[in-house]
């Protein structure tokens, strides 16, 4: 894996301000945490870079919960 200067926070900086770094995985797909000057932690976000292996079943419901996120109004008006 190429890690992206800008995609690397250090561990302080992760657990003072985990909502912004969560946002920067969001926009960027990953971002790499560095402790002591190496990288330890990935932080990805599944909807952009599904990189853990899964079960069948829990791929299935992964697909199923994006769809249903995604389509949510439609699936209301089918309700109907």
């Amino acid at each position: 894996m190429t890690i992206n200067s800008t995609q690397i926070v250090t561990a302080t900086e992760a657990n003072q301000n985990f909502s912004r770094v969560s946002r920067m995985a969001e926009q960027k797909g990953h971002v790499v945490v560095f402790k002591n000057n190496r990288p330890k932690l990935l932080i990805i976000d599944l909807d952009k870079e599904p990189q853990i292996e899964m079960t069948e079943d829990e791929k299935f419901d992964f697909v199923a919960n994006r769809i249903l996120r995604e389509h949510h109004a439609a699936f209301e008006e089918l309700a109907k």
